[in-house]
């Protein structure tokens, strides 16, 4: 797999408009905090699960093809049996940013979800955690990426 580049991670977290694919029903699940810290942040979060009406008082989509105007990117946080199907979908509704979470392996990355993306021309962060990059986040995420960063796993 190509890596990504710091460049791509930036132009991704520039976009104002961004659609939370794998978003839980669940209220303590590590998607819903995601999506809490995006809208606090100023983003226009689109959650995208078929499975519900709305979470955390925003309305979801079943699909990210289903989102007009089209989202800007995609955060995916699908189990990764899921990841490559989104990643069609993201290309079928216009969306050329995507990012397949990962705070642990795999997280939401597979070879197939990577090519899928990366085949149709979209940019494809393929791992990290948003929250590593975010200005002025906690000091979880920051030590995890003052760590990454010591191993030289960080993107360049």
């Amino acid at each position: 797999m190509k890596a990504h580049t710091l460049a791509d991670i930036e132009d991704f977290l520039r976009q104002k408009r961004i659609a939370l694919a794998g978003v839980s029903r669940g209220d303590q699940h590590f998607s819903r905090t995601m999506l809490r810290e995006l809208v606090q942040r100023g983003y226009e979060v689109i959650p995208v699960n078929p499975a519900a009406e709305e979470i955390e008082g925003i309305a979801c989509r079943p699909s990210v093809a289903a989102i007009h105007p089209p989202a800007d990117a995609a955060l995916i946080m699908t189990p990764p049996a899921q990841s490559a199907g989104v990643v069609k979908d993201c290309v079928a509704g216009g969306v050329s940013r995507i990012w397949l979470h990962a705070a642990t392996k795999p997280g939401s990355v597979t070879e197939e979800a990577v090519a899928a993306g990366r085949d149709a021309g979209a940019t494809v962060i393929a791992g990290e955690c948003p929250f590593m990059f975010l200005e002025h986040t906690g000091w979880v995420h920051r030590a995890h990426r003052f760590l990454r960063g010591l191993t030289g796993a960080l993107p360049k």
